[in-house]
């Protein structure tokens, strides 16, 4: 068992509340001990501490008692990931990293051990697009009956609010803002679909392992149509195209391949895909990555 103390990974502390009185500083604070009396319980070893890691979770590289490596996940507590747990359980290992126990009280999953540093983005970009379009469509299921995972259509007026609130950071992109707006009111009705979704997929979110070649890690489930899942697919690698020519022409050659390859609505990928982009660049800005924040915003200004 370990017994060195174990430090989260600055990127996580750093994306965190910094108020000491928040829930989440005091899960962080509380983290260290969470961890050790996790691999107590599970008599699992521990190697280190994955960093730099994510916004969103600790990540220890662990050994098991019979040692097969394996990784402890302590998800940022929250509805998300809580809805981790359960998506996993669905997929079982399909498409998805597999789960091999979780912890109720902790939040803490352990799963099968993937090659951190391998993800998708260090293929060309052809390739990687074709390897994240197998594995993706792998994710898309029919949700089991009762699951408790969020719609679309049920997050919407969260969604909007949280859209106008970062959107008045960013000013000056306050048309593309009621742009998007308007499309994440009115885009769920348009579909029937109701798929599980990972959410959050993008080339960075797809490791390399040992029982498949390419495995989907880091959900943020929700239900609904596909589309909604591969527009952040489709914003991959933005900041590749800037440095082109004919950015604009890329970018929606790129959604028609994409959607035309999945058997998925040219429109409502576009429609999808500039709602996300322009969520997700206020909310750069408003955090402060101003240049990435702008690079989205352009790509949906394009679309």
């Amino acid at each position: 068992m370990a017994t060195a103390p174990i430090e989260p990974p600055q990127r996580l502390v750093s994306s965190l509340s910094g108020d000491p009185e928040s829930p989440v500083r005091r899960w962080l604070t509380a983290l260290p001990t969470l961890v050790q009396q996790q691999l107590a319980a599970w008599e699992l070893t521990l190697e280190r501490v994955h960093a730099p890691g994510g916004r969103s979770s600790l990540v220890a590289l662990v050994r098991q008692q019979d040692g097969t490596p394996a990784a402890l996940k302590f998800p940022v507590p929250g509805r998300v990931s809580a809805h981790e747990r359960a998506a996993l359980e669905v997929w079982d290992g399909w498409g998805a990293v597999r789960l091999l126990r979780s912890d109720d009280t902790s939040g803490a999953l352990l799963l099968e051990r993937l090659r951190s540093g391998e993800s998708l983005r260090s293929l060309p970009e052809a390739k990687a697009v074709l390897e994240a379009a197998g594995t993706v469509r792998r994710l898309w299921v029919e949700p089991p009956p009762g699951h408790p995972f969020e719609t679309l259509a049920g997050g919407t007026e969260e969604a909007v609010e949280g859209l106008r609130t970062a959107g008045a950071v960013a000013r000056s992109a306050g048309q593309l803002v009621e742009q998007a707006v308007e499309l994440r009111r009115g885009l769920p009705a348009g579909s029937e679909e109701r798929f599980l979704l990972h959410g959050a997929f993008r080339q960075g979110k797809v490791l390399a392992g040992a029982r498949a070649p390419w495995l989907a890690v880091g959900p943020s489930p929700v239900v609904g149509e596909r589309a909604y899942d591969l527009a952040a697919l489709v914003l991959d690698r933005s900041e590749d195209l800037l440095a082109g020519s004919g950015a604009a022409a890329v970018a929606r050659r790129r959604v028609a391949k994409l959607a035309d390859s999945l058997e998925v609505d040219r429109d409502r990928l576009r429609d999808w895909t500039l709602y996300r982009a322009v969520d997700t660049g206020v909310r750069e800005v408003a955090v402060g990555d101003r240049q990435r924040g702008e690079q989205l915003l352009e790509f949906a200004a394009w679309l």
